[in-house]
């Protein structure tokens, strides 16, 4: 797992390339079996049946022609070894060649079928890479004085984005992150968070503290919702955690709006950075007094914070336990940062029976102590 940047669920790619293989041996390994039967076996004229299974096979997973050839040398085996028997020419040989060559043309027409859904997929994927890239950019792996290290998961099969959303940018003298996840799932809440991913990234770096940043994430929904009253992002909140850490001092600032409190460690010890007075969730601040209260907390060399949507701590066991997140976290205190993201997405996968349900975003903050070179900072 790339630690710095989005990425979907893992797939076993050796197996995949595995099965693959074996899918486009599979007709080939039949007209084998079949020759051998034919030399060991004294009713052979029973195996040959297999034959008109090569054509269908060959369907699933070779082009058009590929299928059509396996289909025609299905048709010459079986000449050859009926011939080869000195079994009768007539119609029961014409009879099951007109059939071979009848499934060789229904085949033919599904792997034409197949092979133009594989190009859309194909198409689909690589549109989904870029907006990969552009909605939710991978985090560069330092900023400042402050290590990145990120997991994100989505929940839908084979997507690349979901509900969960991060950001982070350098402002002269500190730097500003944002994690939050949308209600719901599906495009609805992708559109949301590429709302709120725009507004952060257009005003992280002129809103004067926190709370004005929060403000501003509300005006963009509020914007785009007068803009198009139809879209989901009308419709739907987001819980949204704000960090700001000042390069020099030894301190951190947090605005929590409804979001999972985030985890604070300290050596071997890890707490819960709790706000007095959380603020609502974003597109609900209308509700209420949108006054914000913002958390200061000692956050100096060697700690780690970690940030975390409820997609991690809402994770549940065979047995309906929720996740011991905060239990895990002290079990890691002494591994690398950089391995943390990991450990965690093995961890959860196996404590939720090989899957996850939810959108999953974690990302992990060190403070190293020293301000980052130039040209590794974006």
């Amino acid at each position: 797992m790339h630690a710095a940047g989005p990425r979907p669920r893992p797939r076993p790619a050796t197996t995949s390339r595995a099965q693959f293989n074996l899918g486009r041996a599979l007709p080939v390994l039949v007209m084998i079996v079949v020759v051998v039967a034919d030399a060991i076996t004294p009713d052979a004229e029973r195996v040959d049946r297999l034959l008109f299974t090569v054509p269908a096979l060959a369907a699933a997973t070779w082009s058009v022609w590929g299928t059509i050839g396996m289909g025609v040398a299905a048709m010459a085996l079986r000449a050859v070894l009926v011939l080869g028997r000195g079994g009768p020419v007539g119609d029961e040989l014409l009879a099951s060649e007109g059939l071979i060559l009848s499934i060789t043309a229904v085949a033919a027409w599904i792997s034409a079928v197949r092979t133009r859904y594989e190009r859309d997929l194909a198409e689909v994927t690589a549109v989904a890479d870029v907006v990969q890239r552009v909605v939710l950019r991978p985090l560069p792996p330092r900023l400042g004085p402050f290590e990145l290290h990120l997991l994100y998961v989505a929940a839908a099969a084979k997507a690349r984005i979901g509900g969960d959303f991060y950001e982070a940018v350098q402002i002269p003298g500190a730097v500003r992150i944002m994690l939050g996840d949308v209600q719901g799932k599906g495009l609805g809440a992708v559109e949301t968070a590429s709302v709120l991913l725009g507004a952060f990234r257009s005003t992280a770096y002129d809103a004067p503290d926190l709370g004005a940043l929060a403000d501003r994430l509300d005006e963009g929904l509020a914007r785009y919702a007068a803009w198009d009253p139809d879209s989901d992002a009308a419709e739907r909140f987001a819980t949204v955690v704000l960090v700001e850490l000042p390069d020099t001092g030894a301190t951190a600032r947090l605005l929590n709006c409804g979001h999972p409190a985030p985890l604070l460690q300290r050596g071997t010890t890890v707490t819960t950075v709790e706000v007095a007075e959380p603020s609502l969730p974003l597109n609900l601040a209308g509700l209420a007094d949108s006054r914000h209260h913002i958390e200061e907390f000692p956050f100096g060399p060697g700690d780690r914070l970690l940030l975390y949507t409820d997609g991690v701590s809402e994770t549940r066991d065979r047995a309906g336990v929720f996740y011991p997140l905060e239990e895990r976290a002290r079990q890691w205190g002494d591994a690398p940062s950089a391995q943390v993201p990991e450990l965690l997405h093995r961890d959860l996968a196996a404590y939720g029976g090989g899957g996850l349900d939810d959108d999953v975003a974690a990302l992990l903050v060190a403070r190293t102590g020293a301000p980052a070179p130039p040209d590794a900072s974006r």
